[in-house]
């Protein structure tokens, strides 16, 4: 079977509710993104960033998988796919998605706030006083602005091998995420999924543009790789 890597970002999880994070004015939620998202907002505000993380798990459980999640499990019948995500969501392993790398972390899942490795899962609130093992304060097991990507060298890796490459939902502007396609093996089909594209047909060799959202551009996807 060919391997088909998909790379998602928050266009594929907008159609479920989720609110892409970062709006237009670059505030998330009305937050500056450095007093939610960073090593530095943490430290001076852990309640503050605590209580943002708390109020997006809640959400994430109150929606479920689109069309888009569900197109992509369909095609593991015809390929070996391969979803690297952007998202912190758990949408896609819902969906039934057998192999989904997470670059930014994950939002049912707290870590040590002194050891990466301690990871739990996690579906309720996060508070001040909640201990690791080790007794140290957990925190959310997300990928903040100035932290490195641990698993970066896995989906380079993933991408490495991809016989077609799917970029679903996002701009493929935020670093290091967007370095991945420069991975790919010399001419491997490109196909680009988002209802306003920031590529366009001259940014890689072998592209495809489908400008819609992503349960209809995975439909049209399935169509365009039957042929």
């Amino acid at each position: 079977m060919k391997r088909l890597v998909v790379l998602t970002g928050a266009g594929i999880s907008a159609e479920s509710g989720i609110q892409t994070f970062r709006d237009a004015d670059g505030l998330w939620e009305g937050h500056n993104v450095m007093e939610v998202a960073s090593p530095e907002g943490y430290a001076a505000n852990p309640e503050l960033v605590l209580n943002f993380y708390n109020e997006r798990r809640k959400q994430l459980l109150e929606v479920e998988p689109n069309k888009g999640h569900e197109n992509l499990v369909a095609l593991e019948q015809s390929f070996n796919v391969e979803i690297i995500t952007q998202n912190v969501d758990d949408l896609h392993e819902r969906a039934g998605s057998k192999k989904v790398t997470h670059l930014h972390g994950e939002l049912l899942k707290v870590r040590s706030s002194v050891d990466e490795n301690i990871v739990l899962d996690w579906k309720k609130e996060l508070l001040l006083g909640d201990l690791c093992p080790n007794k140290s304060q957990l925190r959310p097991h997300i990928v903040w602005f100035g932290e490195m990507v641990p698993i970066l060298d896995k989906a380079i890796e993933i991408t490495k091998k991809a016989d077609i490459l799917v970029i679903i939902g996002t701009s493929m502007q935020v670093y290091p995420a967007a370095s991945l396609v420069d991975y790919i093996k010399p001419n491997t089909p490109i196909y680009f999924i988002d209802p306003k594209p920031a590529v366009s047909k001259g940014s890689f060799n072998n592209l495809t543009i489908i400008e819609e959202v992503a349960s209809v551009g995975t439909e049209k996807l399935m169509e365009l790789l039957k042929g």
